[in-house]
């Protein structure tokens, strides 16, 4: 009896650690036991399933940026010329300004040098166009600026530039540092003109987007129902791709093609409001392929049509623009209305839905926010950086 008792006890006791050890691993298991991840990115799954190349890569390299890197901005030079925000923050220039000044206010810079990956040079061209600065005053500006930078600190020499960047949306600032062959081929260079500009260099330089803010109307999108107009354009003729664009579809019955600028005496924010009206948004280069037209396109929730031969498109190494655009080469605008007509309205609402999660890539803020067009350009840089060594 005693030995019936005793198999009993080891029999129950077997039992308890079995149910035991089976809740505790169970419970390890579970999500709700898990130690918390630090520094995750609080963005739903479905943000990152479609407009990035590569998803998760994006995921943890932004996040791995936000915590270790730093920019060192050079203090030297005349006030009224350097490192001083541009004239404004308005126009079609902004970008430029709203660099300059979320610099300041971001994380991202140090004041120590050695702890610094990369060096922005604070040239401010358009602050010098405003001055009424010849092209050839501003070059010789920016060159001995450069130089006297080269001269006083050690960090230029330790890579000939390599680890050093200047940003200007402006087409002066790019023709003025054009002027000094050094800075054009050594350092990163930021600019919203990245084609017919020949001295861009892709997976070296940066395209800025062009962003005319502040917007005049707020962001469109999930508003499909409202979109009847096939495809939308209205400027100037300014360019070769232009001019036949306009000649050929102007009098089109499905696509509202205009061969100038909307008057603003035919009524208040027309032009703007045929953004929300439209499906497709086209976009041909002007006297650069650059244009604020297609962040005007990604704002207002209409579909951006690239109508470009090349063009090095803003986060393009980050951003599956074929995810949320159209993009046709130069010789296809014959085409233009048939291969608009031949996009599904499948196709196009997967396109419409995408645009709409891009639109926080190209909105500058101040003070900036997470993965607004600040913190991508700074994400390309960051990029950038882990080639160069010293």
């Amino acid at each position: 009896m005693p030995c019936s008792i005793q198999h009993s006890l080891l029999t129950l006791i077997l039992l308890i650690l079995i149910a035991f050890t089976y809740t505790a691993l169970n419970s390890l298991r579970s999500p709700s036991v898990l130690p918390p991840k630090v520094n995750t990115i609080s963005i739903p799954d479905n943000d990152f399933s479609e407009i990035y190349h590569s998803p998760e890569v994006f995921r943890l390299n932004y996040e791995e940026m936000e915590r270790k890197f730093r920019i060192f901005v050079y203090p030297d030079g005349d006030p009224n010329t350097y490192y001083q925000t541009p004239r404004k923050l308005t126009g079609k220039y902004a970008s430029e300004g709203y660099f300059f000044q979320n610099i300041r206010e971001s994380s991202f810079r140090t004041d120590d040098p050695d702890r610094a990956h990369l060096f922005f040079i604070p040239i401010s061209c358009h602050k010098m166009r405003g001055k009424g600065t010849s092209y050839e005053n501003m070059t010789i500006i920016v060159h001995n600026y450069v130089q006297s930078l080269i001269d006083k600190y050690p960090y230029w020499n330790r890579t000939l530039g390599a680890d050093h960047f200047f940003v200007t949306c402006h087409d002066v600032g790019v023709r003025a540092t054009e002027g000094y062959p050094l800075l054009v081929k050594n350092t990163i260079r930021v600019v919203c003109s990245p084609s017919y500009d020949v001295g861009f260099i892709p997976h070296k330089d940066v395209a800025l987007p062009q962003v005319l803010q502040p917007f005049a109307l707020p962001a469109g999108g999930n508003d499909i129902e409202n979109r009847t107009t096939l495809g939308f354009w209205a400027g100037h003729r300014n360019s070769k791709i232009r001019v036949i664009l306009a000649r050929v579809w102007e009098n089109d019955t499905e696509l509202d093609i205009k061969n100038d600028r909307i008057n603003r005496a035919t009524g208040n924010l027309v032009y703007q409001k045929k953004f929300y009206k439209t499906k497709f948004c086209i976009c041909p280069g002007g006297s650069q392929v650059n244009s604020a037209r297609i962040a005007d396109s990604i704002h207002y929730g209409c579909v951006p049509v690239i109508l470009s031969n090349y063009y090095d498109l803003p986060f393009n190494d980050v951003l599956d623009w074929r995810k949320f655009s159209v993009i046709i080469k130069e010789h296809d605008v014959y085409q233009l209305k048939s291969i608009l007509k031949d996009i599904s309205d499948a196709e196009f609402i997967s396109l419409h839905n995408n645009l709409v999660k891009v639109q926080k890539h190209f909105q500058w803020n101040s003070p900036p926010i997470r993965f607004d067009a600040f913190h991508m350009v700074m994400y390309e840089l960051w990029l950038r950086h882990h080639v160069i060594k010293y």
